[in-house]
């Protein structure tokens, strides 16, 4: 029988955290008969400004003392919510400050970001390398979160790790930061612009689903740290736009993972999910794995970032544990051998297990090896969840022969494993 990957695992999990809050837009309306009067929203600010000032102190005494907790800045982040609907109700310019901070509390929400479940995440070189011990990298995952409603939202955590020892995952902030939202077009196709500078660390940056094609949710980003010409370093991350009936792929860049530009993809190739993009361009163009047909991966060129046409198919489903699916787990890593690309397949009960294969470094359209049997598959006592009999990672870090894992499991947390290189390339056939 042809020999498995060794993997190792680390007892660090990422769990879903319900205290995690963000506060967001929020407002009331009719339902369809009853949408021909004023709104909602205009009643609501009309009974608010019927409140005498002892009432109003009151209401608003009790609204900061439950924000107080896990937000900062209450006053400042309530006067947002109601510049944010102030061009949409009558009498705004006649409230008073009390007044403007109690509408914006009526609309707001609180939205536990990740209390059903927190998993397949994506990992990277943090931009920061600095005041670590030789051997040691830093990082940043993405993760998805999926809140009330099942809308996938997402997070992100730090960490270092030390190949061959410890993986150090930093503790999120109690504290999580709405970003500031401009959907005003721009050029080069960004669709919005999200700014998270009020945050104070990484992990409390939340985007959650601002644009029509999100309304379900922002899923699995595949992040990648994207080397240009110049050699310069920016981060993009393509993910999943789900709006409730149909799904895009469309691209999130970022410098700081504090702002970041939306942009949606064009083409033929975008209306599927699961795009991952090479950490480089190929012959002079951008490169793209990609799954349109949802059975197989495909791989695109492109010489605009942002439209993917065509493509071919270029993996297709081999072995018994993805007779189903096949795709990718992230964007690809560049080896001296190759391009390794950590692949997904899926087989009997719709088990999702986790393999690899290995691309031409000047040619990705070869295929040059890839492993007969998962790498990590489901296991007896981590197959229970959201989704059972899954694993499922967007994205790995390679730190000289060793590979870094984090995957979710069953749809439902996070978990991580490393391996070495050199044996994952020997049980390739």
């Amino acid at each position: 029988m042809t020999e498995r990957a060794k993997l190792t695992f680390y007892d660090r999990v990422l769990r879903p955290d319900p205290s995690r809050t963000v506060v967001r837009p929020f407002e009331p309306s009719y339902p369809r008969g009853f949408d021909d009067g004023p709104s909602r929203t205009q009643e609501t600010v009309d009974l608010i400004m019927g409140l005498d000032e002892a009432e109003l102190a009151r209401q608003l005494k009790g609204v900061t003392l439950s924000l107080d907790e896990n937000h900062r800045d209450v006053d400042a982040m309530l006067l947002r919510q109601f510049d944010d609907i102030a061009g949409r109700i009558k009498g705004a310019d006649r409230t008073n400050a009390a007044q403007r901070r109690l509408i914006g509390a009526y609309c707001s929400e609180e939205f536990a970001y990740e209390a059903a479940a927190l998993f397949n995440p994506s990992a990277v070189l943090h931009p920061d390398q600095s005041g670590l011990a030789e051997g040691t990298i830093r990082f940043v995952i993405s993760l998805r979160g999926i809140g009330e409603g099942h809308v996938s939202s997402v997070t992100f955590r730090t960490g270092t790790w030390t190949p061959g020892g410890a993986l150090v995952v930093d503790d999120a902030s109690p504290t999580s930061v709405a970003p500031l939202i401009d959907t005003c077009p721009r050029g080069e196709g960004v669709a919005a612009r999200l700014c998270c500078a009020g945050g104070r660390s990484i992990s409390e940056t939340v985007l959650f689903p601002v644009l029509p094609s999100q309304t379900q949710g922002i899923e699995d980003t595949r992040l990648v740290r994207f080397c240009e010409d110049d050699g310069s370093m920016i981060y993009h991350g393509t993910y999943t736009a789900f709006g409730g009936g149909q799904v895009r792929s469309e691209l999130l860049t970022t410098s700081d993972f504090r702002s970041f530009d939306m942009r949606v993809l064009s083409g033929r190739a975008s209306s599927g999910k699961g795009m991952a993009l090479f950490p480089r361009r190929i012959a002079g163009k951008y490169a793209m794995l990609g799954r349109q047909d949802s059975k197989n991966i495909w791989l695109h060129f492109s010489d605009e970032l942002l439209n993917w046409e065509g493509g071919e198919k270029l993996i297709t489903p081999k072995f018994p544990w993805e007779f189903v699916q096949v795709g990718n787990c992230g964007s690809p890593i560049e080896l001296d051998e190759g391009w390794l690309v950590m692949t997904h397949g899926v087989g009997t009960v719709r088990n999702y297990c986790i393999g690899a294969c290995l691309l031409d470094k000047n040619d990705p359209s070869k295929l040059l090896a890839r492993t007969p049997r998962p790498v990590l598959f489901p296991s007896p006592h981590e197959r229970d969840g959201y989704v059972p009999n899954v694993v499922y990672s967007c994205g790995a870090i390679v730190q000289g022969r060793t590979m870094l894992l984090p995957y979710g499991v069953a749809d439902s947390f996070t978990a991580f494993a490393t391996a070495s290189i050199d044996n994952l390339l020997d049980v390739m056939e």
